[in-house]
């Protein structure tokens, strides 16, 4: 199939190990991709029915209702290169196909030739019809068990006589009939195109252990593998949606001004950018928006993971699915219902989990060698066992049915999806996106971080840090009131921050002026002044070596230094910097607990850059670097270990491209989808990197975890199989067992979010 490459797949990422899953992984198979699945190229988002988007062709199809099929169906459409994309929803049962009108019959003809029956449907089915059908699926397969009970009983409880075995193999018959006709279908479907799959190994062994005389057991082994699968994709189900959960987070409606200056509540899909808003104490916001009147703090957890509200006031950005706290705030709309910060984060995770991680794809493999491996084992053991060791035929065949059940391999397979799909999940939860299950492994093994200073460490605004008042001809008041009278006349950005930082009314500036790389002079009351730099101060001739020396001491700090002088004396300096984030120590010293080494990467003069460094705890620093300068640099450092860099996700979009993984401190309004790096940090708080690298060895551990307990599980009931007592309904309650308990296991990982 045609492969639909991801948007951060252009930037070329070197010759590391970890860029293969930019090149292989354009098309990947879903977050619950089974072995099964034959790694075809054609792209796979799981996304709720109600999210799959109009247009293309629409089917539902009832047999479908796990990850084989899913496998099996995106199997049989390899074939088609115009189709371009596929959208599961196996909770609903629905698949969107994105390919020409042209080839939607034979792709149809495809899918029914795998066995699968297809409706095709105009639009996905409503949420309603879809929570009917699973209730009644539930209610179907809980009366399959009851029958299967009951044939168990006929088994025990009745004579042994040719009319109770009669009546106890059409008990049975009809508990299978209720749970596994669909699994029956699939599996003959899979041996007749010489595949060996779940479907095929029990559909083998129930039909087999009827067929022995086993009938009490088939009919039980059907429902309890019937009622699993039920349980295992609504929990699959459970992880992929953990984070479209947020898409109910943005109101349907808003209130929006009209012409003649009313409000009046619409559809938030139907209005324009450019429209005025607005959302009360308590209400969450429907739209993305700059506020143009009222003050009040947001909840922005929903967005960013801050846990603390952010004060917002005219000007300041708002996103869809916050919560507005405390004042009505109004708002003009910047981006339509389509396209808003919620809503991209949401196309990304999906994108996210419709990559396959290293351990995913190893498993993928694994099983798709074991099942034949096992299915030959098994018919080793019907064969062998009565020739070698001399044991009944029945006894053979039976043992040999038993370890196809406990072969299946369920819980192999879903152990790996649901754990990294749980754990972006908790990433996203958190404000850190991940732009794949490939970059979440990944993570873990980062020896050094890079790290840019401007916007990264620190907060890339200047700020003014400190004042001195040089004069005592003239009040500190009024020094500090000319101050912020000139420099509010300029819109140099340290002239701004100097007028930000003093407090206090501005006067009537007379003959206001600028002088090119020196600084600006006016009238104020009468009196003329200069707020200039330090060269011009020199040239003005007002600078003694006492106040020179306190200058340089300043600019060692990396400070940049303003004065204040009339026409007799420096009256006072002002000192401008940019400041660290309160966040970056500790974030520095968390990546140092996990043993790995930090360097500063900066443009900025060295002065500077030490000082920074040394404010947070960096102690390698690389300074005056141009952009292929910092590139250069971390492709020097990947010598030395895997290398993350995190940067603002623009100038170092070099960097960022050949470090073995990139994280963007891009903010929550940067446009997601264009994101040179792997990883995006949603609040810019640096400690969301160490705390992705904890998330990554969190989930490493649980899919091992998983791995382990699936492969231990069967390892055991294999032995007892041929060697011991085990029976065919206990193999499939171990199937079940391990199956859900991997399942939970991941599951875990939602409560994680990164967390020590």
């Amino acid at each position: 199939m045609a492969q639909l490459h991801h948007d951060h797949a252009s930037h070329d990422h070197g010759d590391h190990d970890h860029h293969a899953g930019h090149d292989h992984d354009h098309a990947p198979v879903s977050a619950c991709g089974p072995a099964a699945c034959g790694g075809g190229a054609c792209a796979t988002a799981s996304a709720p029915v109600a999210a799959l988007a109009t247009g293309g062709l629409v089917l539902r199809i009832p047999a479908m209702d796990c990850p084989t099929e899913e496998g099996q169906i995106r199997q049989a459409l390899e074939r088609f290169p115009e189709v371009m994309r596929l959208q599961f929803d196996l909770a609903g049962r629905a698949l969107r196909v994105d390919a020409p009108p042209s080839s939607w019959e034979s792709v149809t003809a495809a899918i029914n030739a795998a066995g699968f029956k297809t409706e095709t449907l105009s639009a996905p089915p409503a949420a309603a019809d879809t929570a009917r059908s699973q209730r009644t699926e539930l209610i179907r397969l809980i009366a399959a068990l009851a029958v299967a009970v009951g044939a168990e009983l006929v088994h025990f409880l009745a004579p042994d006589t040719l009319p109770w075995r009669g009546l106890g193999m059409v008990v049975a018959a009809v508990a299978i009939a209720l749970s596994g006709l669909s699994v029956f279908r699939k599996g003959l479907s899979s041996l007749f195109r010489g595949q060996l799959n779940i479907n095929a190994l029990m559909s083998v062994a129930v039909a087999g252990a009827f067929a022995i005389g086993q009938w009490p057991e088939a009919a039980m082994v059907m429902a309890l593998y019937s009622l699993a699968e039920l349980i295992e994709a609504r929990s699959v189900e459970r992880a992929r949606n953990a984070i479209t959960g947020l898409l109910q987070l943005s109101p349907p409606q808003v209130e929006v001004r009209q012409v003649d200056g009313s409000w009046a509540t619409v559809e938030a899909k139907a209005v324009a950018v450019g429209a005025v808003a607005r959302v009360k104490p308590g209400e969450r916001f429907a739209l993305d928006g700059r506020v143009t009147e009222g003050q009040s703090a947001v909840d922005q957890s929903p967005v960013t993971g801050e846990s603390i509200p952010v004060d917002k006031t005219p000007g300041d950005d708002v996103f869809a699915g916050t919560i507005n706290q405390s004042g009505s705030l109004e708002f003009e709309v910047t981006k339509p219902a389509s396209d808003t910060v919620l809503a991209r984060i949401i196309h990304a995770v999906e994108a996210a989990q419709a990559q396959r991680a290293p351990t995913q794809r190893f498993v993928d493999r694994f099983a798709a060698i074991y099942t034949p491996a096992v299915f030959a084992l098994a018919l080793a053991v019907a064969l062998g066992t009565p020739l070698v060791l001399g044991w009944p035929w029945l006894t053979g065949i039976y043992k040999a049915l038993v370890l196809l059940v406990i072969a299946c391999p369920c819980a192999l397979v879903i152990s790996t999806p649901v754990t990294v799909v749980s754990g972006l999940a908790a990433a996203a939860r958190r404000g850190i996106l991940i732009k794949g299950g490939v970059y979440l492994e990944q993570a873990r093994k980062l020896s050094i971080v890079a790290l840019d200073k401007t916007g990264t460490l620190t907060e890339g605004k200047p700020k003014l840090v400190a004042q001195l008042m040089r004069t005592q001809a003239l009040p500190e008041d009024q020094v500090v009131r000319i101050a912020r009278s000139l420099a509010a006349r300029s819109d140099h950005p340290v002239s701004k921050a100097i007028a930000a930082g003093l407090a206090g009314e501005a006067s009537t500036v007379q003959n206001f002026g600028a002088e090119l790389g020196r600084g600006v002079h006016g009238s104020v009351d009468g009196q003329d002044y200069v707020l200039g730099n330090h060269r011009w101060i020199h040239e003005r001739g007002q600078c003694s070596a006492e106040f020179e020396a306190l200058m340089h001491e300043h600019e060692a700090q990396g400070r940049t230094l303003t004065v204040l002088a009339n026409a007799q004396e420096v009256l006072a300096l002002f000192a401008v910097a940019d400041t660290t984030k309160e966040s970056s120590r500790q974030a520095i010293s968390e990546l140092k607990a996990l043993g790995v080494r930090t360097v500063m990467l900066t443009g900025d003069n060295p002065s500077t850059a030490q000082n920074i460094a040394k404010q947070v705890g960096i102690d390698d620093v690389r300074a005056d670097l141009l952009p292929q300068d910092k590139q250069k640099a971390v492709e020097a450092l990947a010598t030395e270990g895997e290398v993350g860099m995190v940067g603002d996700g623009v100038n170092d979009s070099p960097s960022l491209a050949a470090a073995a993984l990139g994280f963007s401190m891009g903010g929550a309004g940067t446009d997601t989808a264009k994101e040179a790096a792997d990883v995006l940090i949603m609040n810019d708080d640096l400690r969301r990197v160490p705390e992705t690298i904890r998330l990554s060895k969190k989930t490493y551990a649980v899919l091992w975890q998983n791995i382990s307990l699936a492969l231990g599980i069967k390892a055991v009931f294999f032995v007892l199989a041929v060697f011991g007592s085990a029976t065919m309904w206990m193999a499939v309650f171990a199937d079940m067992g391990a199956s859900l308990l991997v399942v939970f296991n991941g599951l875990r990982l939602l409560r994680a979010g990164g967390d020590r």
